[in-house]
């Protein structure tokens, strides 16, 4: 039996032949660190880290490529961020739909005097149109907020969300770990102060490679949450107060910055409206397939209106987690089953505790496997 993988919202699979190949041969045949060695091996691979950061700061349309900050993943990123920034006092806006990359740190952070709302969002993940302008406080600092739902795909409009902080003075701070690499982002039309990515979903990079993109204001606010070597500055016992060395403490995950450049380097080949355009297509196919199973529930939206290739599912004849282990154990599909780690998510749309069943695309897919997920959930349900 074929595996058919569709759990690339957790992680893209298979990453492209590239990604694996060049990170082989870094640790084969180069090894070396950065910013520590004084011979041509280590500044060969300074260049590539340098061109790394020039990618990713091009891919967000972000004007300076010192200000990206490389963390081993985008929960990293967004607790760097958030504790560095935020403390007693301070009160914070979030959507109802985010992910405990953000929720628990901010918990973490209300036991020593931290507030939050959430801005509620319908049934379908959609941010409600002003609900955030009741929610603001005298000591509202910032909104935090995903780009798109991992249980359901549905995205947050984030131009309104930026000129809404903009116009309340406001640190707006994106996390896009959902759509990083498939959905255009301009930081600067957005109006975005930093934004956490992470190399393994979209980006098509390993796991253990992410990072953020900050302003030179916010990050002259922010407090390292880690500090140690950097290889600069090295007579002093103080973190370095430039960028990137201020937030990059300690020996940098090197195969992984070579991995996500090829894997950048293959997003520039193939285009990112090319890879949305082929999940899309994917998704459209599913969507319309599974739209005559009277007993599962879409769980999110029926179209393709401002969503990602994530469609959740619940059943009504039986266990979630039932149906999972039969689509793998009889038709080979991989998908994930339960809460996604957003329960604040599945709050609000009716599906906690229970969860769902997540399918999720990804540009490696083919429209046969999806007629195999298809049929095989005819099979299963109906």
């Amino acid at each position: 039996m074929n595996r058919i993988y569709l759990d690339n919202a957790c992680t893209t699979f298979p990453k492209p032949a590239a990604v694996p190949d060049a990170m082989s041969d870094f640790i084969k045949n180069h090894g070396v660190n950065i910013n520590r060695g004084s011979y041509s091996p280590a500044y060969d691979m300074e260049e590539l880290v340098y061109n790394t950061r020039r990618w990713l700061s091009e891919l967000f349309c972000f004007p300076d490529c010192k200000n990206v900050i490389f963390t081993q993943n985008i929960t990293m990123s967004l607790n760097m961020v958030i504790k560095g920034l935020f403390g007693a006092g301070d009160h914070i806006l979030v959507s109802s739909m985010e992910h405990n990359a953000v929720m628990r740190p901010l918990v973490q952070l209300q036991h020593h005097g931290l507030t939050f709302d959430r801005i509620p969002c319908t049934a379908d993940g959609s941010l409600i149109p002003g609900a955030a302008e009741k929610l603001l406080r005298p000591n509202t600092k910032a909104v935090i907020m995903t780009h798109a739902s991992n249980v359901c795909g549905t995205m947050m409009p984030l131009a309104d969300v930026g000129a809404f902080c903009r116009n309340h003075g406001l640190l707006f701070i994106v996390d896009s770990a959902q759509t990083a690499g498939v959905i255009p982002i301009d930081m600067a039309a957005m109006a975005i102060d930093v934004l956490c990515f992470t190399g393994h979903k979209g980006l098509l990079g390993p796991q253990g490679i992410g990072g953020f993109l900050v302003t030179d204001a916010v990050a002259s606010q922010m407090e390292p949450l880690i500090s140690g070597g950097t290889g600069s500055v090295s007579h002093l016992e103080e973190m370095p107060d430039f960028l990137p060395d201020r937030f990059e403490a300690g020996t940098m995950n090197l195969p992984g910055i070579v991995g996500l450049h090829a894997a950048l380097s293959y997003i520039k080949t193939i285009g990112i409206d090319a890879i949305r355009e082929k999940e899309m297509a994917l998704t459209e196919q599913f969507l319309t397939g599974i739209a005559d199973i009277s007993t599962i529930t879409i769980a999110g939206k029926t179209n393709l209106d401002h969503r990602t290739a994530v469609v959740s599912v619940t059943s009504h004849t039986m266990d979630n987690s039932e149906v999972a282990v039969r689509l793998e154990e009889e038709y080979g599909i991989l998908t994930r089953v339960g809460l996604h780690c957003a329960p604040s998510a599945h709050k609000t749309m009716g599906t906690f505790p229970s969860g769902t069943v997540r399918f999720s695309f990804g540009h490696m897919n083919t429209p046969e496997e999806i007629e195999t997920a298809i049929t095989a959930l005819h099979d299963i349900c109906m």
